[in-house]
């Protein structure tokens, strides 16, 4: 019997470097606090604030809710192209980049 790998159960964005995510931080035009927030509150959030960006704007969700790393780009995934950083001390950013 063979046992799935997490990536066979998940379907996660893909992972950004802390270099390249501080980069895109710093060009964000909406950055959401979402720490200690569960889902879906972070989703119906996302989906305001991609309503208000132009095309090519970056909305960043910081979150400790784990599952929020992939529900919320799916949430979006028709309107944004999705990436995460992970601090590895329970921090995670969802870079979100209106299509």
């Amino acid at each position: 019997m063979s046992h799935a790998d997490w990536e066979d159960v998940v379907d996660s964005p893909e992972e950004l470097d802390d270099e390249t995510a501080e980069s895109l931080l710093s060009e964000a035009a909406t950055v959401q606090d979402m720490t200690g927030e569960v889902c879906p509150y972070p989703q119906i959030e996302a989906k305001k604030a991609i309503q208000s960006l132009d095309e090519g704007e970056l909305l960043v969700q910081e979150t400790d809710h784990v599952p929020s790393t992939e529900n919320v780009p799916k949430s979006v995934e028709d309107q944004t192209e999705a990436q995460v950083w992970r601090s590895g001390d329970g921090l995670y950013r969802i870079f979100l980049r209106k299509a």
